[in-house]
Protein backbone atom coordinates (compact mmCIF):
# COMPACT_ATOMS: atom_id res chain seq x y z
CA UNK A 1 0.00 0.00 0.00
CA UNK A 2 1.33 3.39 -1.33
CA UNK A 3 1.31 5.74 1.46
CA UNK A 4 -0.66 8.68 1.10
CA UNK A 5 1.91 11.85 -0.30
CA UNK A 6 0.57 15.23 -1.63
CA UNK A 7 0.64 15.76 -5.76
CA UNK A 8 3.95 17.26 -6.30
CA UNK A 9 3.65 20.73 -7.59
CA UNK A 10 4.93 21.28 -11.94
CA UNK A 11 7.33 24.10 -12.07
CA UNK A 12 6.58 26.53 -14.37
CA UNK A 13 7.84 26.44 -18.17
CA UNK A 14 11.34 28.91 -17.78
CA UNK A 15 11.82 31.56 -20.50
CA UNK A 16 14.95 32.31 -21.94
CA UNK A 17 16.21 35.40 -23.06
CA UNK A 18 18.29 36.44 -25.86
CA UNK A 19 20.90 37.36 -23.59
CA UNK A 20 20.82 33.94 -21.84
CA UNK A 21 20.83 32.32 -25.52
CA UNK A 22 24.28 34.19 -26.26
CA UNK A 23 25.93 33.29 -22.74
CA UNK A 24 28.49 30.70 -22.04
CA UNK A 25 28.52 27.36 -21.73
CA UNK A 26 29.01 27.74 -17.67
CA UNK A 27 25.52 30.06 -17.90
CA UNK A 28 23.64 26.49 -19.69
CA UNK A 29 25.41 24.50 -16.81
CA UNK A 30 23.70 26.60 -14.20
CA UNK A 31 20.69 25.66 -16.34
CA UNK A 32 20.43 22.48 -15.97
CA UNK A 33 20.67 22.27 -11.90
CA UNK A 34 17.21 22.38 -11.82
CA UNK A 35 15.41 19.59 -9.88
CA UNK A 36 14.03 17.52 -12.31
CA UNK A 37 10.39 15.43 -11.94
CA UNK A 38 11.99 12.21 -11.61
CA UNK A 39 14.02 13.55 -8.59
CA UNK A 40 11.54 14.51 -6.65
CA UNK A 41 9.88 11.00 -6.93
CA UNK A 42 12.83 9.90 -5.90
CA UNK A 43 13.36 11.88 -3.20
CA UNK A 44 9.62 11.19 -2.18
CA UNK A 45 9.89 7.36 -2.70
CA UNK A 46 13.35 7.56 -0.89
CA UNK A 47 11.54 9.47 2.01
CA UNK A 48 9.14 6.23 2.46
CA UNK A 49 11.61 3.87 2.47
CA UNK A 50 13.74 5.24 5.36
CA UNK A 51 10.91 6.09 7.30
CA UNK A 52 9.69 2.52 7.39
CA UNK A 53 6.16 2.86 5.44
CA UNK A 54 6.99 0.50 2.51
CA UNK A 55 7.34 -2.98 4.11
CA UNK A 56 9.53 -5.76 3.04
CA UNK A 57 8.80 -7.90 -0.08
CA UNK A 58 5.92 -4.67 -0.79
CA UNK A 59 4.96 -4.86 -4.51
CA UNK A 60 4.55 -0.93 -5.70
CA UNK A 61 1.96 0.01 -8.54
CA UNK A 62 3.76 2.31 -10.90
CA UNK A 63 0.45 3.03 -11.60
CA UNK A 64 -0.74 4.41 -8.17
CA UNK A 65 2.92 5.99 -7.36
CA UNK A 66 2.26 7.76 -10.24
CA UNK A 67 -1.50 8.90 -9.30
CA UNK A 68 -0.89 9.67 -5.87
CA UNK A 69 2.01 12.31 -6.90
CA UNK A 70 0.04 13.83 -9.68
CA UNK A 71 3.09 12.84 -12.28
CA UNK A 72 3.04 10.81 -15.60
CA UNK A 73 4.90 7.16 -15.60
CA UNK A 74 7.53 8.33 -17.11
CA UNK A 75 9.43 10.50 -14.07
CA UNK A 76 8.27 7.62 -11.68
CA UNK A 77 9.80 5.19 -14.23
CA UNK A 78 12.84 7.13 -13.92
CA UNK A 79 12.57 7.43 -10.08
CA UNK A 80 12.23 3.39 -9.70
CA UNK A 81 15.55 2.82 -11.84
CA UNK A 82 17.22 5.23 -9.53
CA UNK A 83 16.59 3.63 -6.00
CA UNK A 84 17.17 0.14 -8.14
CA UNK A 85 20.31 0.93 -9.26
CA UNK A 86 20.75 1.82 -5.37
CA UNK A 87 19.37 -1.75 -4.65
CA UNK A 88 16.63 0.17 -2.75
CA UNK A 89 13.87 -1.28 -4.85
CA UNK A 90 14.10 -4.53 -7.03
CA UNK A 91 12.76 -5.27 -10.96
CA UNK A 92 11.21 -8.08 -11.23
CA UNK A 93 10.40 -10.33 -14.28
CA UNK A 94 7.33 -8.99 -15.68
CA UNK A 95 8.44 -5.17 -14.30
CA UNK A 96 6.89 -5.88 -11.40
CA UNK A 97 8.86 -3.81 -7.99
CA UNK A 98 9.05 -4.68 -4.74
CA UNK A 99 10.85 -3.28 -1.47
CA UNK A 100 14.09 -6.15 -0.90
CA UNK A 101 13.63 -8.71 1.69
CA UNK A 102 16.83 -8.47 3.34
CA UNK A 103 18.74 -11.93 3.91
CA UNK A 104 20.00 -12.55 7.51
CA UNK A 105 23.49 -11.93 6.20
CA UNK A 106 22.56 -8.88 4.33
CA UNK A 107 20.89 -7.25 7.35
CA UNK A 108 23.74 -8.39 9.62
CA UNK A 109 26.14 -6.47 7.34
CA UNK A 110 24.02 -3.10 7.59
CA UNK A 111 23.33 -3.24 11.50
CA UNK A 112 27.53 -3.53 11.44
CA UNK A 113 27.62 -1.09 8.69
CA UNK A 114 25.15 1.27 11.29
CA UNK A 115 27.17 0.82 14.43
CA UNK A 116 30.44 2.36 12.86
CA UNK A 117 28.81 4.95 11.44
CA UNK A 118 25.80 5.89 13.80
CA UNK A 119 28.03 5.50 16.64
CA UNK A 120 30.65 7.70 15.22
CA UNK A 121 27.92 10.32 14.67
CA UNK A 122 26.38 10.06 17.84
CA UNK A 123 29.99 10.91 19.14
CA UNK A 124 30.55 13.72 17.08
CA UNK A 125 26.85 15.18 18.22
CA UNK A 126 27.56 14.76 21.79
CA UNK A 127 31.22 17.17 21.30
CA UNK A 128 29.15 19.50 19.23
CA UNK A 129 25.12 19.41 19.90
CA UNK A 130 24.13 23.26 20.87
CA UNK A 131 21.64 23.73 23.50
CA UNK A 132 19.08 24.20 21.08
CA UNK A 133 20.31 20.48 19.33
CA UNK A 134 19.06 18.75 22.75
CA UNK A 135 16.52 20.67 23.01
CA UNK A 136 15.36 19.44 19.60
CA UNK A 137 16.08 15.75 19.89
CA UNK A 138 14.50 15.78 23.40
CA UNK A 139 11.07 17.20 21.91
CA UNK A 140 11.11 14.11 18.95
CA UNK A 141 11.86 11.66 22.31
CA UNK A 142 8.83 13.32 24.07
CA UNK A 143 6.41 12.89 21.04
CA UNK A 144 8.24 9.37 20.25
CA UNK A 145 7.20 8.94 24.39
CA UNK A 146 3.73 10.00 24.02
CA UNK A 147 2.82 7.80 20.80
CA UNK A 148 4.56 4.80 22.86
CA UNK A 149 2.68 5.35 26.07
CA UNK A 150 -0.82 5.79 24.46
CA UNK A 151 -3.80 3.26 24.56
CA UNK A 152 -3.55 1.37 22.53
CA UNK A 153 0.28 2.84 21.42
CA UNK A 154 0.50 4.32 18.43
CA UNK A 155 2.80 2.70 16.57
CA UNK A 156 3.23 4.67 13.55
CA UNK A 157 3.77 7.55 15.89
CA UNK A 158 6.61 6.12 17.71
CA UNK A 159 8.09 4.71 14.23
CA UNK A 160 7.86 8.54 13.12
CA UNK A 161 9.22 10.27 16.22
CA UNK A 162 12.10 7.64 16.40
CA UNK A 163 12.96 8.40 12.82
CA UNK A 164 13.46 11.69 13.55
CA UNK A 165 14.93 11.60 16.64
CA UNK A 166 17.86 9.57 15.03
CA UNK A 167 18.08 12.11 12.39
CA UNK A 168 18.22 15.17 14.70
CA UNK A 169 21.19 13.22 16.61
CA UNK A 170 23.05 13.03 13.65
CA UNK A 171 22.43 16.29 11.98
CA UNK A 172 23.97 17.90 15.31
CA UNK A 173 27.47 16.30 14.31
CA UNK A 174 27.74 19.27 11.34
CA UNK A 175 28.73 16.42 9.01
CA UNK A 176 26.51 16.73 6.00
CA UNK A 177 28.93 14.27 4.31
CA UNK A 178 27.89 11.29 7.43
CA UNK A 179 24.32 12.16 6.88
CA UNK A 180 24.33 11.18 3.22
CA UNK A 181 25.86 8.17 4.02
CA UNK A 182 23.32 6.88 6.89
CA UNK A 183 20.81 8.30 4.83
CA UNK A 184 21.62 5.63 2.30
CA UNK A 185 21.95 2.97 5.35
CA UNK A 186 18.39 3.81 6.34
CA UNK A 187 17.25 3.40 2.33
CA UNK A 188 18.02 -0.53 2.65
CA UNK A 189 17.42 -1.01 6.12
CA UNK A 190 14.68 1.35 6.87
CA UNK A 191 11.58 -1.19 5.88
CA UNK A 192 12.61 -4.14 8.13
CA UNK A 193 14.44 -1.71 11.12
CA UNK A 194 10.92 -0.73 11.92
CA UNK A 195 9.47 -3.61 12.49
CA UNK A 196 10.52 -3.54 15.80
CA UNK A 197 7.92 -0.74 16.75
CA UNK A 198 5.21 -1.19 14.01
CA UNK A 199 4.66 -4.99 14.64
CA UNK A 200 5.11 -5.38 18.08
CA UNK A 201 3.46 -2.10 20.17
CA UNK A 202 3.59 -4.15 23.12
CA UNK A 203 7.30 -3.72 22.95
CA UNK A 204 6.96 0.41 22.81
CA UNK A 205 6.11 0.79 26.85
CA UNK A 206 9.07 1.11 28.83
CA UNK A 207 10.88 -0.84 25.77
CA UNK A 208 14.55 -0.77 25.42
CA UNK A 209 14.48 2.30 23.18
CA UNK A 210 13.01 4.49 25.82
CA UNK A 211 15.90 3.51 27.67
CA UNK A 212 18.48 4.03 25.18
CA UNK A 213 16.72 7.72 24.87
CA UNK A 214 16.90 8.26 27.62
CA UNK A 215 21.03 7.33 28.04
CA UNK A 216 21.37 9.16 24.93
CA UNK A 217 19.96 12.57 26.19
CA UNK A 218 22.35 12.66 29.28
CA UNK A 219 25.04 11.64 27.27
CA UNK A 220 24.53 15.00 25.20
CA UNK A 221 23.86 17.43 28.16
CA UNK A 222 27.39 16.07 29.75
CA UNK A 223 28.65 15.91 26.80
CA UNK A 224 30.41 12.47 26.90
CA UNK A 225 31.24 11.30 23.52
CA UNK A 226 31.60 7.19 24.72
CA UNK A 227 28.36 7.01 26.55
CA UNK A 228 26.35 8.82 23.46
CA UNK A 229 27.72 6.16 21.81
CA UNK A 230 26.94 3.17 23.94
CA UNK A 231 23.40 4.39 24.05
CA UNK A 232 22.70 4.60 20.51
CA UNK A 233 24.58 1.37 19.95
CA UNK A 234 22.75 -0.83 22.36
CA UNK A 235 19.13 1.02 21.14
CA UNK A 236 20.74 -0.60 17.61
CA UNK A 237 21.53 -4.14 18.78
CA UNK A 238 18.39 -4.41 20.80
CA UNK A 239 16.34 -3.42 17.70
CA UNK A 240 18.30 -5.71 15.40
CA UNK A 241 18.33 -8.80 17.91
CA UNK A 242 14.37 -8.55 17.82
CA UNK A 243 14.09 -7.95 14.18
CA UNK A 244 16.25 -11.31 13.86
CA UNK A 245 13.83 -13.22 16.09
CA UNK A 246 10.57 -11.75 13.59
CA UNK A 247 11.79 -14.28 11.13
CA UNK A 248 10.70 -11.87 8.35
CA UNK A 249 14.46 -11.90 7.27
CA UNK A 250 15.36 -14.68 3.97
CA UNK A 251 17.56 -17.35 4.44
Amino acid sequence: MIARVQPLPVAAERTVSSTEQDGSALDEIGALQRETLGERVTGELRALLVAGRLAPGEKLSLRRVAEALGVSMMPVREAVNRLAADRALEVLPGRAVRVPVLSLAQFRELTRLRLVVEGFAAEEAARKATADDVARIEAFDAAFRKAASADPPDSAGAVSANRDLHFALYEAAGMPSLIEMIERLWLKAGPILNIDMRDEPRRLKGGSAMQAHTRLLEALRRQDAAAARAALEDDITAAAAHIEETGQLSA
